[in-house]
């Protein structure tokens, strides 16, 4: 990565809405060469896409909470042991949850959530979560208020 691509990738970050001739300008390249930086930093894997940022506040979707959750990797009937890779990637299904990360320490997953209200954190974390075969128990963190959310990496 050059110079240049750099400046793309921050650019991105900040306002992914900017044409590529805004960006071309931006950085002081050619549409061309901006667009083909783009393609190939796309094939590469480096930007895996473009979305909007939505207010969950604005939405009626304002209460974030944390769950940490440990995992029972053997059921006690069954010889056959759990994935904790899949464990996650199944309660990645569900619509309430933004983000999971298989994590190290005393728990096995943070799961970030985002509904309505603590009543339906509550209710994912009792009637959906806690239902996902393999999870064993969960600690659930609601956040008071947000100071810093965002998806941006320094570059």
């Amino acid at each position: 990565m050059d110079n240049k691509d750099i400046q793309i990738l921050r650019l991105l970050q900040e306002d992914c809405k900017l044409s590529t001739r805004e960006l071309a300008s931006k950085v002081g390249s050619p549409v061309t060469t901006v667009y083909a930086k783009m393609r190939r930093m796309e094939d590469l894997g480096l930007i895996k896409g473009y979305r909007a940022v939505l207010n969950g506040s604005k939405l009626g979707i304002g209460t974030t909470a944390f769950v940490f959750t440990s995992v029972a990797y053997r059921q006690a009937d069954k010889e056959t042991l759990l994935s904790q890779r899949e464990i996650a990637k199944e309660v990645s299904k569900f619509a309430e949850v933004q983000e999971v990360h298989i994590i190290a320490g005393d728990w096995d997953l943070l799961i970030k959530v985002k509904a309505e209200d603590v009543e339906a954190v509550g209710r994912f974390v009792i009637d959906k979560l806690r239902t996902v075969k393999g999870i064993e128990k969960t600690l659930t963190c609601v956040a008071f208020d947000t100071v810093r959310e965002g998806l941006a990496i320094p570059v």
